[in-house]
């Protein structure tokens, strides 16, 4: 094993390394250990959310599965920050941001302690992507293993989940629900542990990193309480192994065709808006050269081939029980939609993989590309004088793909949220919700309680959202996110006034604020940037490296 220790040798091997040793031996280390690989195991384990409640179980099994293959496993953790929790309070300001703690404090765990691999077990939103990013920075052998997701819950009689309370609140707010039945449903909807249920981000993040070859095929649909997770587990340390001996690393498997795989599975399953965030941060962290354009390049010829909500009925242990996400990849590479040529973490290519897939979709949870739910995929990059570097919008489930109207603005997403549920946003309204984009926010918060509010309210088919901050996976309905430039730099958003006709059409791909060039140009010239003034230091930090979203809102350099 002495030639696969490349980079832990240095801490282990010579007589001058005798005071590490000795700290090593501390923790249990033998002399036989100090020849073998030493593998990061970055546990997210977190009471805070039920994403992240039972990973340690798993990180174990992960443990024992590095062990076996021979190799010296060194668990270590990190942060979590729970959306679902913080959704509507100055603490959803710390989402985003974690993303950006999260890949710093692995990448310098794995940097610091000279690590051979890494292996990363992860469920919550911006774990992924951050786990992900760590990967990319320090391209050693690596593979991620998924939590897996909640079941559902069960209320009157029907499958709900987190999506389903945010919404709530919007219908007890106009009074078409009972308090009685708000605190029911409270009581139900998340049953146990798991990333939350549907097509929402964690969902999403984990069939990208699939379709991108990071992850043990077929994993990324398990369950959280589903046994099969510990196996994956286990099973890590011999792909892992096998990785090393190779020296296949994360680059290597990490392409731009390989983006394109994981861009082409999440525009096929009606994936969360925050995919495109992510991913272009992921591909930044990698040196990849992947375009916001290259969404819409995509998802011209990608057909929407899932009914998973929030855009459709089922959830992801319904993909599960359909044969997992596997199925879906072979659909897409029978239809000449995937790279099948690309390099994986099984050492074989995407194609080898899914050689033995004989499953077909079952056209109720997963649909033949023959026959798809929509010819093209389930997000659209908007562009237009209102956003010149984009914006994105989640276009899977909903028909309200053209809108104009006016602007109703307002400049934080409480002040947005408390119109909303007080009645004063209206059929045809444009809600514009500004200055919480990256640096403005800081933190660009998502805005599931405002679009919750708006679907309970009755408004989801006659309003359009639009905001520089971003949304939840589980967002549904015409909300329009990531507009850039943001506000805070003095994007045009910054300029709309109440009453401005705001139009939008998918099919077009624009967002127009109609005015005249000459009119926006002249307020901006009274427009002064506001004092972006945050008492926590992580978020003074954040605003003053984050770059625009359209390239990723990342904190690393341009």
């Amino acid at each position: 094993m002495m030639s696969l220790n490349k980079k832990s040798k240095v801490v282990t091997q010579g007589d001058d390394r005798a005071p590490a040793r000795s700290m090593l031996r501390a923790v249990g280390l033998t002399d036989e250990d100090m020849n073998k690989p030493f593998i990061g195991i970055a546990n997210l384990v977190s009471d805070v959310t039920p994403c992240n409640v039972h990973l340690d179980r798993i990180a174990q099994k992960v443990k024992i599965g590095v062990r076996d293959a021979g190799m010296v496993p060194m668990m270590f953790g990190t942060i979590t920050i729970s959306d679902g929790i913080s959704m509507g309070t100055e603490g959803m300001k710390a989402s985003l941001v974690s993303r950006e703690i999260i890949a710093d404090s692995i990448e310098a765990v794995v940097f610091g302690e000279s690590l051979d691999g890494l292996l990363a077990v992860a469920a919550c939103d911006k774990n992924m992507p951050g786990v992900m990013m760590a990967m990319a920075r320090l391209n050693v052998p690596s593979i991620f293993v998924y939590g897996g997701a909640i079941l559902p819950g069960k209320y009157d009689g029907k499958d709900i989940n987190i999506q389903d309370m945010f919404e709530a609140v919007g219908a007890y707010s106009r009074g078409d629900l009972s308090l009685k039945q708000l605190i029911d449903m409270e009581k139900v909807a998340c049953p146990g542990e798991g990333a939350c249920s549907g097509m929402f981000t964690a969902n999403t993040m984990s069939s990208a990193i699939e379709a991108m070859g990071m992850s043990i095929p077929g994993a990324s649909s398990i369950p959280a309480v589903d046994p099969r997770n510990e196996a994956v587990a286990v099973k890590s340390g011999e792909f892992l192994i096998d990785l090393i001996k190779k020296d296949i690393k994360p680059r290597d498997i990490m392409t731009k065709r390989a983006f394109e795989n994981a861009i082409t599975t999440v525009l096929a399953m009606g994936g969360s808006t925050n995919a495109v965030l992510h991913l272009l941060a992921m591909a930044h962290e990698a040196e990849v050269d992947l375009n916001i354009e290259d969404f819409n390049t995509l998802s011209e010829k990608t057909p929407y081939i899932t009914n998973l909500r929030p855009g459709g009925k089922y959830v992801m242990s319904d993909v599960d029980k359909a044969g997992g996400v596997p199925v879906i990849l072979k659909e897409l590479l029978n239809a000449g939609l995937l790279h099948g040529d690309v390099l994986t973490i099984t050492g074989k290519t995407m194609t080898e993989n899914l050689s033995e897939i004989t499953t077909k979709p079952d056209n109720e949870v997963i649909y033949s590309h023959n026959t798809p739910r929509s010819s093209t995929g389930g997000l659209v990059i908007l562009k237009g004088n209102l956003a010149p570097e984009g914006a994105v919008f989640k276009v899977a489930g909903t028909k309200h793909v053209k809108h104009e109207g006016p602007a109703k603005v307002y400049n934080s997403e409480r002040e947005a949220f408390n119109a909303i549920t007080s009645g004063k946003v209206v059929d045809e309204d444009v809600v514009i919700i500004r200055y919480e984009g990256p640096k403005g926010g800081p933190g660009m918060q998502e805005m599931l309680a405002v679009t919750g509010a708006i679907m309970g309210a009755g408004l989801g088919d006659s309003t359009m959202l639009i905001t520089d901050g971003r949304f939840s996976g589980a967002t549904r309905g015409p909300s329009i996110g990531h507009v850039a430039p943001e506000a805070a730099v003095g994007g045009p958003i910054a300029f709309v006034e109440n009453g401005d006709i705001v139009s939008m059409d998918a099919d077009t791909k624009e967002l127009i604020l109609h005015i005249s060039d000459e009119e926006l140009s002249n307020r901006k010239k009274d427009w002064t940037a506001p004092e972006i003034n945050v008492k926590n230091a992580f978020l003074r930090k954040y605003a003053k490296l984050v770059s625009s979203a359209s390239i990723g809102a990342v904190t690393s350099g341009d």
